[in-house]
């Protein structure tokens, strides 16, 4: 028999509000020792996912380099200085959730078997996934979770039996 999502989902889900600033996002990840999180509407509906690695591309797109090869040297460090002067007055106004998350949710049944879960997680390089029962969220499947099927004696087992 298969295991199934139910089985080793987590199902406490930690969401956080879409009007969050990013800064209050990376303490409640860092507090919760979590990478990330779901992000709910204004009706506590989930919208997306915020994540480290958002943070970290929004905090690295807004001050990396794009110089242009036809820029002189002297163009280059300008546009430098305006890129860091612009990038430290976005930092004076807060970046909300809404503004880094991913609006994607993807998201399996309870009774999807976890085969096809780390199908899923793989082709599309997932860390984590929602679980549902009728629409409504009632667990999520990380990368942690997964490796419960191998550090765990009976899942491995029934793993094992599943092939």
């Amino acid at each position: 028999m298969p295991i199934l999502a139910h089985e080793i989902m987590t199902p406490t889900v930690k969401a956080v509000p879409q009007n969050w600033t990013m800064d209050r996002l990376a303490r409640f990840l860092t507090d919760n020792e979590i990478t990330g999180s779901p992000v709910t509407d204004d009706n506590g509906e989930i919208i997306g996912i915020a994540t480290l690695k958002d943070i970290t591309e929004f905090r690295w797109n807004a001050s990396r380099s794009n110089d242009q090869p036809k820029l002189t040297e002297e163009e280059q460090d300008e546009a430098r200085r305006l890129r860091m002067v612009i990038f430290e007055e976005m930092g004076k106004v807060p970046v909300e959730v809404r503004d880094i998350m991913t609006p994607l949710v993807f998201a399996v049944d309870e009774n999807t078997p976890v085969r096809d879960i780390a199908n899923t997680m793989m082709g599309e390089h997932l860390h984590r996934i929602f679980v549902t029962r009728n629409s409504k969220i009632t667990g999520i499947i990380t990368t942690y979770d997964m490796l419960k099927l191998i550090s765990d004696k009976e899942l491995s087992q029934r793993c094992a039996e599943c092939n």
